[in-house]
């Protein structure tokens, strides 16, 4: 018998209704691509990104413990980038939301390309297996607003509560997200899970993502986000 790999779960309690994998599920053919593959614009060294990828269907959850350890180590390897960052992450289990900066859409493409190639690499070892992860383009949305911005921090960070009805402890960061390095919850937060000596994420350096989004407040961690 396989053993069932541990996830990190926070005691949510999954939401109920349509979707899942089922026989006929799925786009239909000849339906539009879910990610226009169209130029990406807007992109921009002063403004932000929320970037969301998602995995191949039938591959293991990226909340599984194992998982998630070989993604922050991984992540770490990758912080002296210049011209691409990873501020902040969020993992659910087929698709991750990123917030990211980078220089241009040149760099943005490179960045997402590489970061692309962590997350299989690390599945693919972890799980050990070989193929494809990544299912199709990411999808962006550049962040050029104070309030944009933190709207998008709080849907990447309480993600997990976007994704269920019920939090079991409110005061428990996500431990499959970049929650625990981010410095502007509302009040102190215990950590859930175990921390890597090495961080996967670099502080913000555009005026938006650093300070701007302050504006607004800070979030308070009994939030639960809408559309970002």
């Amino acid at each position: 018998m396989v053993a069932r790999s541990e996830q990190f779960d926070l005691g949510l309690r999954e939401k109920r209704g349509w979707g899942g994998r089922r026989a006929g599920a799925g786009r239909r053919r000849g339906a539009a691509s879910p990610v226009p593959h169209r130029r990406r614009e807007g992109v921009a060294a002063r403004f932000p990104a929320h970037v969301t990828v998602r995995l191949r269907s039938g591959l293991p959850s990226l909340r599984t413990v194992a998982l998630v350890h070989a993604l922050e180590q991984s992540f770490a390897a990758a912080r002296d980038r210049e011209d691409f960052r990873l501020v902040h992450y969020a993992l659910q289990s087929t698709h991750a939301h990123l917030l990211v900066e980078a220089t241009d859409a040149d760099a943005l493409g490179r960045g997402m390309k590489a970061l692309g190639a962590r997350i299989a690499r690390a599945l693919n070892r972890t799980f050990r297996r070989r193929g494809p992860v990544l299912a199709e383009r990411f999808h962006l949305h550049v962040l050029s607003s104070p309030r944009e911005v933190r709207n998008a921090l709080a849907y990447v960070l309480l993600n997990a509560r976007h994704h269920a009805r019920r939090l079991a402890n409110a005061l428990l960061i996500d431990p499959a997200s970049s929650g625990r390095w981010f410095e502007g919850w509302r009040r102190q937060l215990a950590v859930g899970g175990r921390t890597t000596v090495a961080k996967p994420v670099v502080p913000a350096r555009t005026w938006l993502l650093k300070t701007g989004w302050r504006r607004h407040g800070l979030i308070d961690p009994d939030e639960i986000p809408g559309s970002p």
